[in-house]
């Protein structure tokens, strides 16, 4: 999967770096060019004629060295390449990634590129643990930045615990298996709802619900990274619409399910959607006044078309695969297996929203698929790391 694939390395200052030069060669073997640059404290570690004789190809670091060909340097270098990878990335090159600076070439070169970007992070474990790493490996995350590592062993400083460089075997199979999207879900169709829906009551009030759409939409962008031709139908969110997808924009259940059933006929359907259980049976054509003294107005609420069973339920045209999600606050696993059998889909993603779980709104979230083989606990994921993992879920179970 990597030959003939062009991969441009950013090694940074941490002992981790003699590692890189191992990695050169592993990349090579496997047919791909490697073009490196160092950071300032890098070569302190390793040195351009090392970096150069493994690479075969000239080591860059100078920012302000004459650009190849009379080019625009760190831009051609940032774009000539199928990938890039920092390796290691210590936690002050993390802090520079997440921050936007630019004040050397191999940062210059990581805030140009448009290119995927993988980071093998490599530092002491107090460092790896401190809340502004996380915060900045949470930043980058969510900007697509992919992470292999660290691990947990033994460091040079006499500590253990996360922090170590992940092994260069695994930072191979990391490049593979990214120089691979664009083909797992190449020739299938995606459908996947986001959001919650909104049910009006009159023309100012409606009920809603807490979602953010985070998740949908995360998992609509993941499963396009992966060639699928993929449709978004999302309700109402602060969110833009991803890239390389078409969107629909819904507001009710009702609008919800006709868009969904347009969108068919598809290879899945992920129902990542908060929909609402109940709507207004008659919503006030006006707005609803209130009246000194009076009681309040009683609404009736009629059931909302059920989406997920709706269309597991389908003879003809239903997905392979249909995924749903079960938001509960309680009893999280027997409540996700019940779901699944009553609704009829092939998968249900079990997640907790109780309040203190922090999921409705926030950008981390616990998963647990529930399937016919049983149920696989995902740990603490980002939902853009979690959205990446069911996207490949998905094209195992389709191949």
């Amino acid at each position: 999967m990597l030959s003939g694939k062009r991969v441009f390395l950013i090694v940074s200052g941490g002992i981790s770096a003699y590692k890189s030069l191992d990695l050169i060669r592993r990349l090579r073997e496997k047919g791909a060019s490697v073009r490196c640059c160092l950071t300032a404290n890098a070569r302190k570690f390793v040195t351009e004629t090392t970096v150069t004789a493994l690479s075969q190809t000239p080591a860059v670091w100078d920012q302000f060295a004459p650009a190849d060909n009379g080019g625009i340097g760190h831009i051609e270098l940032a774009r000539a390449c199928d990938l890039v990878i920092a390796a290691p990335a210590t936690a002050d090159l993390m802090a520079r990634m997440a921050a936007g600076i630019a004040d050397e070439l191999a940062t210059t070169l990581l805030l140009a590129a448009d290119r995927p970007i993988l980071i093998a992070p490599a530092m002491n474990v107090k460092m790896w643990l401190h809340p502004a790493t996380r915060a900045n490996l949470d930043t980058l995350v969510r900007r697509g930045v992919r992470v292999v590592g660290p691990n947990e062993g033994p460091m040079a400083c006499n500590e253990f615990g996360p922090g170590r460089m992940a092994e260069v075997a695994e930072i191979v199979a990391a490049a593979e298996s990214i120089l691979a999207e664009g083909t797992a879900l190449a020739g299938r169709r995606v459908v996947v709802t986001s959001g919650p829906t909104v049910e009006p009551i009159d023309p100012v009030r409606v009920i809603a619900n807490r979602s953010s759409g985070k998740q949908g939409h995360a998992i609509a962008s993941a499963c396009a990274r992966l060639g699928a031709d993929v449709v978004l139908v999302s309700g109402p969110v602060a969110l833009a619409d991803p890239a390389g997808m078409a969107a629909v924009h819904v507001e009710t259940a009702r609008q919800m399910l006709a868009a969904v059933e347009a969108a068919l006929p598809a290879d899945v359907l992920v129902c990542a959607a908060a929909v609402a259980d109940w709507g207004v049976k008659a919503a006030a054509p006006q707005k609803l006044k209130k009246v000194a003294g009076g009681a309040p107005p009683v609404i009736e609420l009629v059931p909302n078309p059920d989406i997920l069973a709706t269309i597991s339920a389908r003879s003809e045209g239903r997905p392979r695969l249909v995924v749903g999600f079960a938001a509960e606050t309680e009893n999280l696993i027997a409540n996700a297996r019940a779901k699944r059998e009553k609704k009829g889909c092939d998968w249900i993603l079990a997640n907790d929203v109780s309040p203190e779980s922090g999921t409705f709104g926030g950008d981390a979230t616990v998963l647990h698929l529930v399937s016919a083989a049983g149920c696989e606990d995902w740990p603490t994921l980002s939902k853009v790391e979690a959205a990446d993992r069911l996207a490949h879920r998905i094209a195992e179970a389709l191949s």
